[in-house]
């Protein structure tokens, strides 16, 4: 909320403050950087004839008729004509009578807005109207800027103005640096994307090639890179004790494993060692497609701080993917002595009593578990590393709840979404990321086939062969009940159905809602194949690791994104069958379901798949931000402005080391108010 020295500055009231709280609005620097979302242009008078359809523009003419009509529903119909005798009709759905006053027949009126094809022929829908006779021409193209209700347009545009010429719009940046660049003044890109002259066309200042957007978006991407940089420098300088193990126990593990580390899996493993052996925190990211042997990675770095005397928390944000963890590390880690901890949200008090005991006295060398090994009673005696998995589920609080059981402990986080470059360039730049970039040999081809919902008995013929050569098969639906807006197949249903048109097949059910227990109990069914088809919601969209299942149907496929269409895929071809993965769509498909079905069809690279998804969604839907912690940009676009980018990164350790006042200066003006871009 604004403080009463920043209401009184900008002349508002205590209502109108609480409209731009809403709008993230905190301090003035916040209203001045409030950049409009288009334009309309009110400095000149646009003939009808020539009015281009569904961009905005003012049209004058006198009103000839009006009509308050009732079907389809009641709306003000308004006819008028312009001086060259073109007609245009204007419709308010929702109309009062001082709308009816203001276009009363006979009356010189303008009307701006978007033309569109109307029933009658040319029309707008709820256009600003104005009195042509007592109007001029505005001066300069008319901002429009992002609001929420009960905040007009007029009082937000008076409020920009008044906090533009509250504060000096000093440059942060030098003039030498400006000049390499060739980006014009803060106070000259500020003024003219505020308030246009009319020279300047609505789309070439809407479509952000100006310089002075150009401006703006480096000052943000700038900030950012500042923000990141100087976190990974404060962490560098931080102490943490070096985590060196000697190598006794993850050599006991490699010799009985039955397959060999990847060059890849070898390159990124020595990467975390030698960070862990750093006497500062390590803050790695380990990225790896589906199936590329994340988890025997995350193993032997656990080994090494446990050789070393420490303890290990190993977090994963569901239950199932916890579990297939905590049954690998224990068929791992138990023929050597050591016991592997269970810590999840429910279970019996006095079960997981001991385990916390344990884990304080540090009889427990390694807990695997949900967010409930970061609740305030459970305690490590020593613990030297954590591991997160599929991080970006987890809130930032959520993590650093975890990091700080320790003094400084050395933190590795994994996902399974591969994180295309622009964003790891971008929002975790204070991250050292590691890349497992090639697939075990043993990984077999999947086969991707899109098919109608209408084929849907074929789909199950094709199911019944799989498993009648004796492998499994899962079908997953989005949804556990039906939904009267989704019209959705639900799991409960499909379950009921496929075992009535496969009644020789046993068809298992796994969603979220069962209890861990039961949850349990299916999962260990399939995996001993007494369970020929596990029906499912995608509660298995990670971790599951069943070599016999070749086959996996998705339902409704049009409905999901594309990671996790991706991970779904990945759960088959991990046994020595040639696996197939369905994808059942529902016609008709929305252009976006198209693109999505098209990427997930043509692709199976999950580096290339993650670059088109940044490219369909953008970077708030595709890092899940809401949940993360991770702040959005509000101009630059990663996928438009990579040039911009690539300077900011090059140029912030420049900044950072010759030019400290700079870099503070900066930060204060574009972070000041907001979280900091770590969420930290």
């Amino acid at each position: 909320m604004m403080t009463p020295e920043i209401r009184k500055l900008l002349k508002i009231t205590d209502t109108a403050a609480q409209k731009l709280d809403k709008l993230g609005l905190k301090s003035v620097w916040d209203v001045v950087l409030h950049l409009p979302l288009r334009y309309e242009d009110e400095t000149h008078i646009t003939p009808l004839a020539d009015a281009p359809f569904g961009v905005p523009c003012q049209i004058e003419g006198t009103v000839v008729r009006q009509d308050v009509q009732f079907k389809p529903r009641k709306q003000l119909v308004v006819q008028m004509r312009d001086d060259a005798g073109q007609v245009l009709f204007l419709r308010f759905i929702h109309f009062y009578a001082s709308t009816q006053k203001q276009v009363a027949e006979g009356r010189r009126i303008r009307a701006v807005g978007e033309i569109k094809h109307g029933f009658f022929g040319k029309e707008m829908i709820h256009p600003k109207i104005r009195d042509a006779e007592n109007s001029g021409l505005a001066e300069s193209l008319t901002p429009v800027y992002p609001t929420v209700n009960g905040l007009n347009q007029p009082t937000l545009r008076r409020i920009v103005q008044t906090a533009m010429e509250a504060v000096p719009l000093n440059d942060t940046l030098p003039e030498e640096l400006l000049a390499q660049l060739k980006l014009p003044h803060l106070a000259e890109s500020l003024r003219l994307l505020h308030a246009p002259p009319p020279e300047y066309s609505v789309t070439h200042l809407s479509d952000g090639t100006l310089p002075a957007w150009q401006r703006l978006k480096f000052d943000e991407l700038l900030a950012q890179q500042l923000s990141m940089r100087l976190a990974r420098q404060k962490r560098v300088e931080a102490r943490a004790k070096p985590v060196c193990g000697d190598g006794s126990m993850s050599n006991r593990l490699l010799s009985v494993l039955p397959f060999e580390l990847t060059g890849a899996q070898q390159r990124v493993l020595a990467e975390i060692r030698q960070d862990m052996a750093q006497p500062h925190p390590m803050h790695r990211l380990l990225q790896g497609d589906v199936g590329s042997g994340k988890t025997i990675v995350a193993a032997l770095s656990a080994l090494s701080a446990i050789e070393a005397g420490y303890q290990v928390a190993v977090m994963a944000p569901t239950e199932i993917l916890a579990e297939q963890h905590y049954a690998k590390f224990k068929q791992w880690f138990e023929p050597m002595g050591l016991d592997v901890a269970w810590l999840t949200g429910g279970g019996r008090k006095k079960s997981k009593e001991q385990t916390k005991a344990l884990l304080e006295s540090g009889e427990i060398k390694i807990a695997v578990g949900t967010h409930a090994l970061f609740q305030d009673d459970v305690q490590f005696e020593q613990l030297g590393l954590v591991i997160v998995d599929e991080q970006h589920r987890f809130g930032v609080a959520q993590r650093l709840a975890l990091k700080n059981k320790g003094q400084d402990v050395h933190q590795l986080m994994m996902s399974a979404t591969p994180i295309p470059r622009t964003l790891a360039m971008s929002f975790f730049a204070d991250l050292d990321v590691s890349v497992i970039d090639e697939l075990p040999p043993n990984r077999t081809p999947i086969k991707t086939r899109l098919v109608n919902s209408a084929r849907r008995a074929e789909v199950e013929n094709f199911v019944l062969g799989t498993c009648e050569k004796g492998q499994q098969a899962y079908w997953v639906c989005p949804l556990i009940e039906e939904s009267e807006t989704l019209q959705l197949q639900t799991a409960v249903d499909t379950q009921l159905e496929l075992q009535q048109a496969l009644p020789s097949l046993n068809i298992g059910l796994l969603h979220g809602r069962m209890k861990a227990a039961e949850k349990a109990a299916v999962m260990a069914e399939f995996s001993s194949g007494n369970i020929h088809v596990l029906v499912a919601t995608t509660v298995i969209e990670v971790g599951v690791d069943v070599p016999n299942a070749s086959l996996m149907v998705i339902e409704h496929a049009e409905r999901m994104g594309l990671a996790q269409l991706h991970q779904l895929r990945g759960r088959v071809g991990r046994g020595v069958a040639a696996s197939s993965c369905v994808l059942l769509f529902a016609e008709p498909l929305s252009e976006l379901a198209k693109a999505r079905l098209k990427v997930i069809y043509e692709n199976t690279d999950g580096f290339e798949i993650a670059w088109q998804d940044l490219n369909i969604r953008g970077p708030g839907e595709f890092l899940g931000a809401r949940q993360s912690g991770v702040p959005m940009l509000r101009f630059a676009n990663l996928q438009e402005d990579m040039r911009l980018l690539e300077q900011a990164r090059d140029i912030a350790p420049e900044l950072i080391a010759k030019r400290p006042d700079v870099v503070q200066a900066h930060l204060n003006r574009w972070l000041g108010s907001r979280e900091n871009y770590l969420g930290v």
